[in-house]
């Protein structure tokens, strides 16, 4: 992805105000800063360039414009999630562990997960990622055409599953959640609903997370359709 307008090596680098000479890695760092402030993300250019100590306008030479700011960072996380990663031997255990490390990403930046589960960033650190999981599923037997369509849905379902995990509500919030859905257990007909009934003491699992089942399913079903592709 390019995070300049014509490639950084042409942009002219100037001091701030502080002496300090922008480049796109330092903006990222306070941008990245500003998003995760206490109190809410409070990034826009006017603050970034105050944390910068730099006229807001210098930003726009690195960067076209705020959203393109925010597709450099989604990329950098991606490459930080990626950090360390080195797949093994066993492509189910490496596949299980890629996502694993997404997940875990989107929950240390909140703000960012649902930019990330939509957004394609184009950067390199993306496709790293996707030569990464399309590798893996090339290593467990699957022809080209069923690789993309398999990582695909898989990463999809894991960036979907991170979303909603990381999605940031009151504890206020939480807490009418929770009493909410206990008193709605407790009292619910069983004439009304008397598969729900049957299963009463376990319904309140279904306010944990989803990912590690469902990344349970996922592995599951790749690993049976692998060794169906093989016989």
């Amino acid at each position: 992805m390019t995070t300049t307008r014509t490639g950084t090596a042409r942009v002219r680098r100037r001091p701030t105000r502080s002496g300090v000479v922008l480049e796109p890695d330092l903006i990222i760092d306070a941008a990245l800063r500003l998003i995760e402030a206490p109190g809410g993300n409070a990034l826009t250019v006017r603050r970034l360039g105050v944390e910068l100590s730099a006229d807001p306008s210098a930003i726009y030479r690195y960067f076209r414009d705020l959203d393109a700011l925010l597709i450099a960072i989604a990329d950098r996380l991606i490459g930080e999630t990626l950090s360390g990663f080195e797949p093994g031997p066993d492509w189910a255990a490496s596949l299980r562990e890629l996502g694993e490390r997404v997940h875990d990403s989107m929950l240390r930046h909140p703000r960012l997960a649902q930019l990330r589960a939509v957004r394609f960033t184009a950067g390199p650190n993306e496709l790293r990622a996707d030569d990464l999981g399309i590798g893996l599923l090339r290593q467990a037997g699957f022809p080209a055409a069923e690789a993309v369509r398999h990582y695909s849905d898989f990463i999809d379902a894991v960036l979907s599953l991170a979303a909603m995990d990381a999605a940031e509500l009151a504890p206020s919030q939480e807490q009418t959640d929770k009493e909410a859905l206990a008193q709605t257990y407790a009292s619910f007909s069983a004439a009304d609903y008397p598969h729900l009934a049957a299963v009463r003491d376990h319904l309140p699992q279904v306010t944990s997370s989803p990912f590690p089942g469902v990344l349970d399913k996922l592995i599951y079903a790749l690993k049976g359709m692998a060794t169906a592709q093989r016989s």
